[in-house]
């Protein structure tokens, strides 16, 4: 929470400073009332009560009600101010953090958990910012101000009223310590709920084709009911503070008027009037201190809550980045890539994707990967942009290491469609300039790249390149996203441009009129294509054959039929003999 607090620029405080004098006002002017209960009480007692003095005492206290309702609304205002400006700033810091994270980090917190700290742990700082900040400077400044009041009127009193705090404080500490575990956990509950939520969400489709309805609805039950019993374990705990505190309340209110009955007993008879006065106004200061105690609960109840979800935000926002910019603002734009003695392996194991890779790639060949499923393909190429760093070994890129570029700069030399086709919400053309601002779109350039990715039907759309796009790409087939992947990989004009598998989805024909157009076109940009289809990949001049993690055969598709038996092995699984 402290961390969260070191973020208060200047006008936070200012504002910090302008709550303070209000809450100070506001106590000053409730505990200024009791001093006019005093008078009227007395008069009434000694039966020399007037008009006058009703209006005049019963006049101030109106005054000082009205000062603090103004005083009341706006502290509350501030705090909603306050809680706006952090949670606003909170959000922002996140989703930047976020933003900077490579695949390491993302595994490391999980979609689901990014999701609920940056909304539902975010809220609940928010929350806090609004009530918690008020009363937690309210109640202190009005109970030891009270306290201060009625210690100077009776030693019985101020005993009685010291008893029955102790008794609620011990009571919510005792509380608190046991529902302070359930509320750390409870967060992580809702990791569990949101992760399993968008996970039966998103793959809709095959729960509803494996009719496994009845088996999801078990998996959420179990993690909702996880959920639902550690809330109910609190609110129980919780539920007990009220009731507790009101009967400590009302036995403090009885020990008021039964030491008051004694002390008005024992006073003489030009002295009672003023006991009663000031047994009346101690009643007052009494409730005023026990409700401080009350909206110290409501706090404490929060609080918790607020402490883990600040510790959940900060756990993302100090997360070291394992993918740092480097110095490199420049290049020579060659498009030449280089693997040295590259070792790639999973973070805190010993097991490697990539062992020992070598090879090299001139500027303007096209460059094949071919391997079984899990042989590092893709890993291989998200080395490459650094959407993951090598364990072991350099990649070169136009004879810097990729770690030296700048990520700007590297991004800027590689265009990526990736394996699974990400389109977002917006129009076509919003995704194939994807980053460019709408204004600056070159129409021309943008018609070229979808000609050459062979996705014509966005001339059939009822509005063309402005068409919508669903979030997700979900009104577009799959071999229609991957022809519009491919558009956006080409439009960016990149030296290198990596299909990654891109061409999947697609038939034989289209996939290879679609390469065929970018051989033509695209003669001096570097090609690499990541692809389980011989067809797609024969052409190429030269091809990369993985197993394992590690290269077992470069070069031509003839060459590695008759050197590569592994190559020889996947090429035979799909054509016969005479088509190879």
């Amino acid at each position: 929470m402290f961390s969260i607090l070191k973020q208060f620029k200047q006008r936070e405080w200012w504002l910090m400073a302008m709550l303070l004098g209000f809450v100070v006002l506001e106590v000053w002017c409730t505990l200024k009332i009791p001093e006019y209960t005093i008078n009227l009480t007395s008069e009434v007692a000694s039966g020399n009560i007037t008009l006058i003095s009703v209006i005049s005492n019963g006049g101030m206290m109106l005054l000082f009600a009205l000062l603090c309702l103004v005083c009341t609304v706006c502290s509350v205002f501030i705090c909603a101010k306050i809680a706006s400006i952090i949670s606003f700033r909170l959000r922002e810091q996140i989703y930047n953090q976020v933003s900077k994270f490579s695949n390491v980090e993302m595994q490391k917190f999980s979609i689901a958990s990014l999701i609920t700290r940056s909304t539902n742990d975010v809220s609940q700082l928010q929350m806090f910012f609004t009530m918690g900040i008020y009363i937690l400077l309210k109640a202190p400044i009005m109970s030891i101000w009270a306290i201060c009041k009625i210690s100077i009127t009776s030693v019985e009193w101020t005993l009685a009223t010291a008893i029955c705090v102790t008794c609620i404080i011990a009571i919510v500490l005792v509380i608190l310590f046991i529902c302070l575990p359930k509320f750390k956990k409870m967060q992580t509950l809702i990791d569990n709920v949101n992760n399993v939520t968008r996970e039966n969400v998103s793959g809709i489709r095959v729960v509803h084709a494996f009719n496994a309805e009845n088996f999801q609805t078990n998996k959420f039950e179990k993690v909702n009911e996880d959920l639902t019993k550690t809330q109910l374990f609190t609110i129980k705990n919780l539920s007990v503070l009220m009731p507790v505190i009101t009967f400590f309340i009302n036995i403090l209110t009885l020990s008021i008027y039964w030491i008051g009955a004694v002390l008005v007993n024992n006073a003489a008879t030009a002295e009672r009037a003023m006991v009663i006065g000031n047994m009346t106004a101690f009643t007052q200061y009494a409730l005023m201190i026990a409700m401080s105690f009350i909206f110290l609960v409501v706090v404490f109840i929060m609080l918790p809550r607020a402490i883990v979800s600040a510790k959940r935000i900060n756990a993302v926002l100090n997360q070291s980045v394992s993918i740092c910019d480097g110095a490199i603002q420049f290049s020579n734009g060659e498009g030449k890539i280089e693997f040295h003695n590259v070792t790639y392996k999973i973070e805190n194991t010993n097991f490697k994707i990539l062992n020992n890779v070598n090879f090299s790639i001139d500027k303007g060949e096209t460059v094949a990967i071919i391997g079984a499923t899990g042989a590092g393909k893709t890993t291989l190429v998200e080395l490459i942009p650094r959407l993951l760093d090598v364990s072991s070994g350099e990649v070169i890129v136009d004879g810097v290491n990729v770690k030296d570029y700048a990520l700007s700069t590297l991004n800027s030399k590689i265009a990526l469609a990736n394996q699974k086709a990400i389109l977002f919400k917006g129009t076509v053309a919003d995704n194939i300039a994807y980053g460019v601002p709408a204004g600056q779109i070159d129409q021309k350039k943008m018609k070229n790249a979808l000609t050459l990715a062979c996705a014509d039907f966005v001339n059939d759309l009822q509005n063309g390149v402005n068409s919508p796009v669903a979030q997700g790409g979900t009104n577009f087939s799959g071999g229609q996203k991957q022809r519009l992947s491919i558009a956006r990989a080409i439009f960016k004009d990149a030296e290198i441009i990596i299909f990654d598998d891109s061409f999947s989805a697609l038939d034989y024909k289209t996939d290879l009129q679609i390469r065929q157009n970018i051989k033509k076109a695209l003669p001096n940009k570097t090609i690499i294509i990541v692809a389980q289809r011989i067809g797609t990949i024969k052409h190429a001049d030269k091809i990369i054959v993985l197993d394992n993690g590690e290269v077992v055969g470069i070069g031509t598709h003839k060459e590695l039929l008759s050197s590569c038996p592994i190559y020889n092995e996947i090429a035979l699984s799909q054509l016969s003999k005479e088509e190879l």
